[in-house]
């Protein structure tokens, strides 16, 4: 009995596993179709990286002028507008610069209203010296008729002939003196006198670097690296802080060699950041594709020349730029890891630039200076010393 039921077990066991085992692979095949059919239409046309990490601008703050640092106004993490006061430094040296150059505007002044005095004098001296030179000549003109009839003697007359010679060659020397004079003045009034002019600008020089006795923010951001520390003798162009602007953010994205093939200008990104995780996604664009490798830019290139050649992949920076509004919903810091994911479905765009841009990279308006004001002190230091006669 038992002999009889076991081949009939066996047999049906056997049949329910030729059955499974097609529809087994009957899935696997579908699965391998759809996985296929994905990848046709969908992964290969897209190019992705971890190798991405978020960047910007570092604006370096740095003072114009030399002198000793009298107050931090502002320090790490800090938000800073265009234009605020980040430290303020010693104005007692800009101060007696600017005195000094007043005095020297002043003092060019009285000085070309002197030179104007002396040539109007030379002026009245040469009418003096045609006096004197036509008297000399009446009397030289009386007194040689009179030599033939011995009416005089001929050594007057003689000093009568170089009376006259005297005369003549005083008034050149006072023509001279006064074209010299002349040469100073002549053309421009005293507060147009080159002179004045180069006190002028002396004077609006030491205003200006008065006022830079203020070391202002170019750019709205956040502040990093503050180096600078109170009572500090720091230099012109060194750095004291850095500031950098969040809401100008892009992603330095570093695809292989081999996955720059279908990469174009233009084309949509999407960015997902470690710091949201991968639920948030930020959309950008292929802003354009570095000149080299990151290897050609490093500080010791590889010398694969030297016969130890091992191949290795490159990569190539691609700039993803942010769209702002992203941007500023979820903030990003720069230095951050991302993976950056590009559709390459639209490669009609160029690889690399092709016309010249006219974009800014960046553009500040707060060191620009008030020169009428500057102007202004300088023409009221001229009418104080211009008297009462110009």
């Amino acid at each position: 009995m038992n002999a009889t039921i076991e081949p009939s077990v066996s047999t049906a066991t056997n049949g329910k596993r030729g059955k499974i085992l097609p529809l087994i692979a009957v899935i696997f095949i579908a699965i391998g179709v759809l996985w296929a059919v994905y990848w046709v239409l969908v992964l290969s046309k897209r190019e992705r990286t971890d190798d991405a990490y978020v960047n910007g601008n570092r604006v370096v703050i740095s003072a114009q002028i030399a002198g000793t640092v009298v107050a931090v106004l502002a320090d790490d993490t800090q938000l800073v507008k265009a234009g605020q006061v980040l430290v303020k430094l010693d104005p007692i040296d800009a101060a007696t610069a600017l005195s000094r150059s007043a005095n020297a505007l002043a003092q060019a002044v009285r000085q070309v209203r002197q030179q104007k005095a002396t040539a109007e004098q030379y002026d009245s001296v040469i009418q003096t010296r045609r006096l004197e030179l036509a008297r000399a000549q009446t009397d030289l003109a009386k007194r040689e008729p009179l030599v033939a009839e011995r009416a005089v003697a001929g050594e007057e007359v003689r000093h009568a002939r170089e009376s006259v010679e005297l005369a003549r060659a005083a008034l050149a020397q006072t023509i001279q003196e006064s074209i010299s004079s002349h040469a100073l003045v002549d053309g421009a009034r005293v507060e147009d006198n080159p002179m004045v002019l180069q006190a002028k600008d002396a004077y609006r020089d030491a205003w200006i670097a008065a006022q830079r006795n203020a070391v202002v923010a170019p750019v709205t951001g956040y502040v990093a690296e503050r180096s600078v520390q109170l009572g500090q003798h720091i230099q012109a162009g060194q750095a004291l802080m850095t500031v950098i602007p969040l809401h100008a953010l892009w992603v330095d994205a570093n695809f292989k060699e081999v996955q720059l093939r279908n990469l174009r200008i233009g084309q949509k990104a999407q960015v997902r950041s470690d710091l949201y995780g991968g639920s948030y996604i930020f959309h950008g664009h292929v802003e354009g594709m570095s000149a080299g490798t990151g290897a050609a830019f490093s500080l010791l290139p590889a010398q694969n020349a030297s016969g130890n050649w091992i191949k290795v992949v490159q990569r190539v920076p691609v700039r993803i730029e942010i769209d702002d509004d992203d941007l500023a919903k979820s903030p990003l810091r720069v230095g951050l890891s991302a993976t950056v994911t590009v559709d390459t479905t639209t490669r009609s765009g160029p690889v690399l630039a092709a016309d010249v841009s006219d974009k800014s990279v960046g553009d500040t308006t707060v060191y620009a200076q008030d020169l009428d004001k500057a102007n202004a002190e300088a023409d009221a230091v001229i009418r104080r010393n211009l008297g009462v006669n110009r």
